[in-house]
């Protein structure tokens, strides 16, 4: 069955907020949590969603450390954030041979709006599927499956493009193909250890995967 769908993570992925996200939990963390924590943990807090990985550092001040984190990540987004080296370009060639696009995040709405503004690649999805529009965040396919209803998609028709184990395991679980990048924080190794269909080394790579 040919690829006609494609979903991307966002952060990490597609936009390089990597430093911006370990900042944000820095800052936050070095306020509320009851220890010093490592980059090394730190990197951990990286992919699930924002309250499940501050409640596991101070479940008592949850909201708190939630308005401390984003506060910090919006104030200095800008000057943190960019596209991975040919994501632009890529998706814009992908839209051009008329894939059906998405992006499915545990972000928030407002969040996704600033690094899609702020990387040119606002418009060039036709779907974005975030922390609000969903019950169950990444691993679960509910994400997934609800980008594949708005876009008229088939699972086995799709590709799921991300940076992150949730990523993979949700593509996995909702039927998709699946494909790694090779540029996560986390090391290649622990998407490789999922066995995804694919792994990237570039964006651009996806071009060669669908054929030219």
């Amino acid at each position: 069955m040919s690829i006609k769908t494609i979903l991307f993570d966002l952060d990490g992925t597609l936009i390089d907020t990597n430093e911006l996200i370990i900042a944000s939990f820095t800052h936050t963390v070095g306020q509320y949590a009851h220890r010093p924590y490592t980059r090394e943990e730190i990197l951990h807090f990286i992919g699930p969603p924002l309250r499940e990985s501050l409640a596991a550092v101070n479940a008592e001040q949850v909201e708190e450390m939630v308005t401390t984190y984003r506060e910090h990540n919006v104030a200095n987004h800008d000057s943190y954030v960019r596209a991975y080296d040919g994501v632009v370009e890529t998706i814009k060639e992908l839209k051009a041979r008329n894939y059906r696009l998405g992006i499915v995040t545990t972000k928030m709405r407002n969040t996704v709006q600033m690094g899609l503004d702020l990387t040119g690649l606002n418009d060039l999805f036709e779907v974005v599927i975030t922390l609000d529009d969903v019950v169950h965040a990444k691993p679960h396919p509910e994400p997934i499956v609800r980008a594949l209803n708005l876009l008229d998609g088939q699972a086995d028709e799709t590709l799921m493009v991300g940076d992150n184990t949730h990523d993979i395991e949700a593509g996995k679980n909702a039927g998709t193909l699946t494909a790694g990048v090779a540029w996560t924080i986390k090391g290649r190794q622990v998407l490789d250890e999922l066995n995804p269909d694919y792994m990237l080394s570039h964006m651009s790579d996806l071009l060669d995967i669908l054929g030219g």
